[in-house]
């Protein structure tokens, strides 16, 4: 009987020695995001942006700003009409924020480069400035720019500071954009504000 309450003890205590055993030791790397929760953003959502995006005639929008511990990670949807001839200044840099685009549908050419001609600081106010992508420059051409033709699948890498530049999209093109922004420039954006903007017409 004493041989058996010892084991039944023993048993008892085994669970709290492997618990004790899997807390973090504080001389090894801590997560740079402590407790942070994941984030799943269904297709559906995803779609109402694009949707909305053609309905609207919006190009660009935020669906959301995720806090990642060391950085913001910024989730957005991009639909943009044909183009048939280069716009003026339409060059974009980022002095911040990297951005990844994959891209969804449609097909267009992209000027990738950091050699920026006639740079223009984007006004501080810009909705997209202050909400998306934040402080930049337009310009007029990319000195020595590759020309990069795309395609649904295919994945653009853009570090901040390079210039982008479309100066052709054949009918459309509709792309997810992560925008990668480690000085948190830019706001949080959470599913509740996600939500309210696609219930209603986009600010202007």
């Amino acid at each position: 009987m004493k041989n058996f309450l010892l084991g039944l003890v023993a048993a008892a205590c085994f669970p709290a020695a492997l618990m004790a055993q899997g807390k973090i030791n504080p001389t090894d790397p801590q997560p740079t995001c402590h407790m942070c929760p994941g984030t799943v953003i269904p297709l559906s959502e995803l779609e109402a942006y694009t949707k909305k995006a053609m309905a609207e005639r919006l190009t660009d929008q935020q669906v959301r700003e995720i806090e990642i511990g060391k950085a913001h990670v910024g989730i957005g949807m991009v639909y943009r009409g044909k183009l048939d001839k280069r716009s003026a200044d339409s060059v974009a840099e980022h002095d911040q924020v990297s951005e990844v685009y994959h891209i969804i549908s449609g097909s267009a050419t992209l000027v990738l480069g950091p050699d920026i001609v006639n740079r223009q600081r984007r006004p501080a106010t810009q909705r997209t400035v202050v909400e998306f992508n934040g402080p930049g420059n337009n310009g007029s051409d990319i000195r020595n720019g590759v020309a990069h033709q795309i395609k649904a699948g295919d994945v653009v890498v853009i570090p901040a500071g390079t210039g982008h530049w479309f100066t052709k999209i054949d009918d459309h093109i509709n792309y997810l954009m992560i925008r990668f922004d480690p000085d948190k420039v830019t706001p949080l954006r959470s599913e509740v504000q996600s939500k309210d903007y696609l219930s209603k017409p986009a600010p202007r």
